[in-house]
């Protein structure tokens, strides 16, 4: 029993993160056809336009959750190209100035999305799970756990079944699977890669959006450097989009 005790430790962990676990719904964002901005502007044969996201709130009803608190500030940016040729953001020469007229490079995806796995998997997701469902798994997950050390039972499974009737009288679904599905930071990734332009060609005679994500390091957006690259010629141009 007492080489069993680490695995009831880990098992406790594993539970309070599955008990917290709550569904995310990606959120569907609308945009503008880019003449329609103020700090529109054309080049390569194309209209583009941009806006920034540094507003915590607005931010986070675009997202569906606080992507600013998360490390990100993320910039909106809208084509409509005309041209019969492919357009592409140069993202090494793509900065974001702020206020204090510090410069700020593209946060590289990666980094974007292991910031938003990291904020869904504490502070969002515990916000916005229910606090008895969280003492619920959480014994449950003990006294299954318990039952399967007794019984001679598989552990993690005992302890599952203890976990999901324990979050189940909380009101939200609990159990190993919850924690290894992790459906809300799945959902936020692919919600972000869905929204991201960073990697995108912005085809012949196609309208675009997508987002750029800049460090969340940066308080404030004063003005976004933007190159962009003719993908057939390779011609570039750079944009100066001020918020």
């Amino acid at each position: 029993m007492k080489n069993k005790e680490p695995y009831i430790l880990i098992l406790i962990l594993v539970f309070i993160l599955a008990a917290c676990s709550t569904a995310y719904k990606a959120t569907p964002l609308p945009f503008k056809d880019p003449s329609s901005f103020e700090n529109s502007q054309e080049a390569l044969g194309a209209v583009i336009a941009a806006k920034a996201y540094s507003n915590a709130k607005e931010a986070s009803e675009a997202f569906g959750f606080n992507i600013r608190e998360a490390g990100m500030l993320p910039v909106q940016i809208v084509f409509d190209n005309k041209n019969s040729n492919t357009i592409e953001i140069d993202p090494s020469q793509t900065f974001l100035e702020d206020k204090e007229n510090n410069l700020w490079p593209i946060l590289e995806k990666n980094f974007a999305y292991e910031r938003a796995t990291k904020y869904a998997q504490t502070k969002e997701i515990f916000k916005e799970g229910s606090y008895n469902a969280f003492l619920g798994a959480t014994a449950g997950a003990l006294i299954g756990a318990a039952v399967g050390i007794v019984t001679g039972d598989d552990i993690v499974k005992s302890a599952g079944k203890g976990a999901a009737v324990g979050a189940a009288g909380g009101g939200v679904i609990g159990g190993a699977d919850a924690f290894s599905s992790n459906d809300a930071t799945k959902s936020i990734t692919n919600d972000l890669k869905q929204k991201s332009l960073q990697t995108r060609s912005i085809g012949p005679n196609s309208l675009a959006h997508g987002f750029i994500f800049f460090p969340g390091e940066a308080k404030s957006a004063k003005q976004l450097r933007l190159k962009i690259i003719d993908v057939d010629t390779g011609s570039s141009y750079v944009l100066f989009f001020n918020f």
